[in-house]
């Protein structure tokens, strides 16, 4: 499988992951419509980005600019594989 490079594929995979997560998001919120629901889910949502940013962006900028990311995997394999 070949790498995606076509920026209008780029973007509509980009827009749809926002749609999925959207989606999630509000169905979860219409099943238990509270103030402690959409805490949760905004708490959740940030969280996740952030870690994704520190997974990708933080480690190869920062940490080891030797590392080149190519999914979450690749970066559990990283965690775990480092000499401490």
């Amino acid at each position: 499988m070949k790498d995606l490079s076509n920026p209008f594929w780029i973007k509509l995979k980009g827009i749809l992951f926002l749609l999925i997560g959207i989606i999630a998001a509000v169905t979860i919120f219409i099943s238990n419509p509270t103030w402690q629901t959409g805490v949760l889910l905004a708490l959740v949502i940030w969280s996740f980005c952030r870690f994704y940013y520190f997974a990708f962006y933080v480690i190869e900028k920062y940490v080891d600019s030797s590392y080149k990311f190519s999914g979450l995997i690749s970066f559990a394999r990283y965690l775990f594989q480092r000499k401490k």
